[in-house]
Protein backbone atom coordinates (compact mmCIF):
# COMPACT_ATOMS: atom_id res chain seq x y z
CA UNK A 1 0.00 0.00 0.00
CA UNK A 2 1.36 3.33 -0.71
CA UNK A 3 1.19 6.28 1.32
CA UNK A 4 -1.35 8.30 -1.41
CA UNK A 5 -3.46 4.82 -0.79
CA UNK A 6 -3.38 5.88 3.00
CA UNK A 7 -4.06 9.48 2.55
CA UNK A 8 -7.47 8.36 0.58
CA UNK A 9 -8.31 5.67 3.53
CA UNK A 10 -10.37 6.92 6.94
CA UNK A 11 -9.77 5.90 10.50
CA UNK A 12 -12.26 3.07 11.88
CA UNK A 13 -12.99 1.98 14.90
CA UNK A 14 -11.41 -1.24 16.11
CA UNK A 15 -13.06 -4.39 17.43
CA UNK A 16 -12.39 -5.17 20.84
CA UNK A 17 -9.12 -7.48 20.74
CA UNK A 18 -7.65 -5.93 17.96
CA UNK A 19 -4.10 -6.68 18.26
CA UNK A 20 -1.35 -4.08 17.52
CA UNK A 21 0.32 -4.46 14.18
CA UNK A 22 3.40 -6.65 14.22
CA UNK A 23 5.97 -7.58 11.95
CA UNK A 24 5.87 -7.66 8.39
CA UNK A 25 2.56 -5.58 8.91
CA UNK A 26 4.17 -3.31 10.94
CA UNK A 27 7.30 -3.06 8.91
CA UNK A 28 5.71 -2.34 5.26
CA UNK A 29 3.88 0.33 6.58
CA UNK A 30 6.75 2.11 8.56
CA UNK A 31 8.52 1.50 4.52
CA UNK A 32 5.51 3.82 3.63
CA UNK A 33 6.10 6.78 5.95
CA UNK A 34 9.02 8.31 4.74
CA UNK A 35 10.84 10.45 7.69
CA UNK A 36 8.62 8.87 10.47
CA UNK A 37 10.21 6.37 13.38
CA UNK A 38 8.96 4.17 15.92
CA UNK A 39 10.34 5.41 19.63
CA UNK A 40 9.09 3.85 22.68
CA UNK A 41 5.99 2.33 21.11
CA UNK A 42 5.02 5.76 19.35
CA UNK A 43 4.71 6.89 14.91
CA UNK A 44 6.86 9.91 15.14
CA UNK A 45 7.69 12.33 13.37
CA UNK A 46 9.34 16.10 14.08
CA UNK A 47 8.64 18.84 11.02
CA UNK A 48 10.76 21.75 11.33
CA UNK A 49 9.14 25.73 9.90
CA UNK A 50 10.68 29.19 9.11
CA UNK A 51 8.81 30.81 12.29
CA UNK A 52 5.59 30.43 14.92
CA UNK A 53 3.17 31.36 12.63
CA UNK A 54 3.73 28.35 10.26
CA UNK A 55 4.20 25.83 13.46
CA UNK A 56 0.88 27.27 14.50
CA UNK A 57 -0.88 26.85 10.99
CA UNK A 58 0.78 23.36 10.75
CA UNK A 59 -1.09 22.26 14.19
CA UNK A 60 -3.93 23.42 13.36
CA UNK A 61 -4.35 21.73 10.29
CA UNK A 62 -3.41 18.56 12.30
CA UNK A 63 -5.92 19.29 14.87
CA UNK A 64 -8.29 19.71 12.04
CA UNK A 65 -7.32 16.15 10.35
CA UNK A 66 -7.79 14.70 14.04
CA UNK A 67 -11.07 15.89 14.43
CA UNK A 68 -12.20 14.65 10.80
CA UNK A 69 -10.90 11.29 11.29
CA UNK A 70 -11.53 10.86 15.15
CA UNK A 71 -8.02 9.82 15.80
CA UNK A 72 -5.63 12.77 18.22
CA UNK A 73 -1.97 12.08 18.06
CA UNK A 74 0.13 13.83 20.86
CA UNK A 75 2.00 17.07 19.60
CA UNK A 76 4.91 18.62 21.11
CA UNK A 77 5.32 22.24 20.03
CA UNK A 78 8.07 24.67 19.82
CA UNK A 79 8.57 27.93 18.20
CA UNK A 80 9.72 26.67 14.80
CA UNK A 81 8.83 22.52 15.40
CA UNK A 82 6.30 20.32 16.10
CA UNK A 83 6.49 16.80 17.13
CA UNK A 84 3.54 14.31 16.06
CA UNK A 85 3.56 11.30 17.87
CA UNK A 86 0.85 8.75 16.52
CA UNK A 87 -0.33 5.43 18.78
CA UNK A 88 -3.93 3.71 19.44
CA UNK A 89 -4.65 3.67 23.02
CA UNK A 90 -7.57 1.38 22.75
CA UNK A 91 -5.46 -1.62 21.38
CA UNK A 92 -1.74 -0.29 23.10
CA UNK A 93 0.08 -0.28 20.03
CA UNK A 94 0.25 1.08 16.51
CA UNK A 95 -2.94 0.12 14.01
CA UNK A 96 -3.26 1.43 9.97
CA UNK A 97 -5.07 4.43 11.65
CA UNK A 98 -2.06 5.18 12.49
CA UNK A 99 -0.45 5.28 9.73
CA UNK A 100 -3.50 6.66 8.01
CA UNK A 101 -3.15 9.65 9.77
CA UNK A 102 0.61 9.84 8.92
CA UNK A 103 0.09 10.12 5.88
CA UNK A 104 -2.49 12.84 5.84
CA UNK A 105 -0.35 15.01 8.62
CA UNK A 106 2.49 14.15 5.41
CA UNK A 107 0.32 15.40 3.01
CA UNK A 108 0.09 18.89 4.58
CA UNK A 109 3.61 20.19 4.06
CA UNK A 110 3.87 18.36 0.40
CA UNK A 111 5.03 20.54 -2.23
Amino acid sequence: MCDNELVMKACRPLPAGTPPLSGHDLEHLLGHAEGWAISAGWLAKTFQFENHYQTMAFVNAVAWISHREDHHPELVVGYSSCTVRYATHSIGGLSENDFICAAKVDHLVEN
